[in-house]
């Protein structure tokens, strides 16, 4: 099993662990409760280490990445982000990955933990398949990451950097350090909150999480576990790798029709091309349950007597406080009228389609 380097620092703070993807991670420390309560009203820091990162370096870096991936990558301007997905040839997600322009020839692939090896696998063969030159570097062991998450998180980060955060827009980032600590700080996250997300050389890491763990007390920063992360991200509309997302979904049955560039050519476009020409076929839709219980993974949803679907995700709002998700339903009994119920325990409990976000913060 996999520690990532702060692992230490959570078992004294009394972490639960648990094994995720092969890692040991916290699910919590306190509660869930508190710890997703203190996102949405001040702020949360959670080790994200076990994420992979993958540099692709060199002439053909660009060009490399503009074929793999589906989204235009183009117009991407030094210092910014943009998130895309990275395909199998049939057409499926074997990732939602964010890439980070360092420079002209320099990118920065920020990936899921549980593909990282599947995504650098992938990565490498379109290169050698193409003839790209570039370089392609798996820096995840040597690499840490923190993220910072919660309207208080600016005001915190602040106090231990030089960098002028109020002008590091959503998805751009800047180097500078962090607590003393050379440090990539871009402003994004996966909780639906204003944050940042820090990367740092992995050895270094436990500085700046005593440091922003300090800094923040005053503010109420608590560290959150994987626990709090999947509330938070579901009430914001945001897709789990593995879950809601795997390599038998294709960027339109899901929100991410808009990452697929169909003016250029990619990796994966042939089998996408068939798809969109047969139609689609089931789409992930949010949910609220009207009845009470909470759908979980795997649970099926019926149209009257007619299964009609599958929950991807499930769980207790502590935000809104009600029990939402995520699932998949035939296409042609996904509008939003269409009366729900999921099978839970034996019980067919009522549910309704809702627009996604569930959540969205106020600005």
């Amino acid at each position: 099993m996999k520690k990532t380097p702060l692992y230490e620092k959570h078992v004294s703070l009394g972490a639960r662990m648990i094994d995720f993807g092969g890692w040991l991670m916290p699910v919590q420390y306190t509660s869930l409760m508190d710890e997703h309560q203190a996102a949405r009203q001040a702020a949360a820091l959670f080790d994200i280490c076990h994420m992979g990162e993958i540099r692709v370096t060199g002439p053909g870096a660009f060009d490399l990445l503009q074929y793999a991936l589906t989204r235009d990558l183009a117009g991407q301007k030094n210092g910014q982000i943009k998130l895309s997905a990275l395909l199998t040839d049939e057409g499926g997600i074997i990732d939602d990955l964010t890439v980070y322009k360092m420079g002209d020839e320099t990118f920065l692939l920020v990936t899921n933990a549980t593909t990282r090896e599947a995504d650098f696998s992938r990565v490498s063969a379109l290169r050698d398949e193409k003839g790209f030159d570039c370089r392609i570097e798996d820096a995840s062991d040597q690499t840490g990451k923190l993220d910072l998450q919660g309207p208080a998180a600016e005001a915190i980060l602040q106090t231990l950097t030089d960098a002028d955060l109020h002008n590091i827009r959503f998805y751009h980032f800047a180097e500078t350090s962090v607590a003393g600590v050379p440090a990539l700080v871009s402003r994004s996250g996966y909780t639906g909150e204003d944050g940042f997300e820090i990367y740092a050389a992995a050895d270094s890491t436990g500085r700046i999480w005593d440091a922003l763990m300090k800094a923040g007390e005053p503010r109420g920063l608590k560290p959150a576990g994987l626990g709090a992360r999947d509330t938070l991200r579901l009430e914001a509309g945001m897709l789990l790798n593995g879950q809601d997302i795997t390599t038998s979904v294709c960027p339109m049955e899901v929100p991410y029709a808009w990452l697929v560039a169909w003016e250029k050519d990619f990796a994966g476009r042939p089998a996408l091309d068939e798809r969109k020409r047969r139609g689609i076929a089931r789409q992930l839709v949010g949910f609220e349950m009207v009845g009470r219980g909470i759908a979980r993974h795997g649970h099926p949803v019926l149209n009257g007597s007619r299964e009609i679907g599958v929950v991807t995700s499930g769980t207790f709002s502590p935000t809104l406080q009600k029990a939402i998700g995520l699932a998949f339903l035939d296409s042609s009994s996904a509008a939003p009228a269409t009366p729900l119920a999921v099978r839970i325990r034996e019980h067919e409990i009522p549910a309704k389609i809702v627009p996604l976000p569930f959540y969205k913060r106020k600005k």
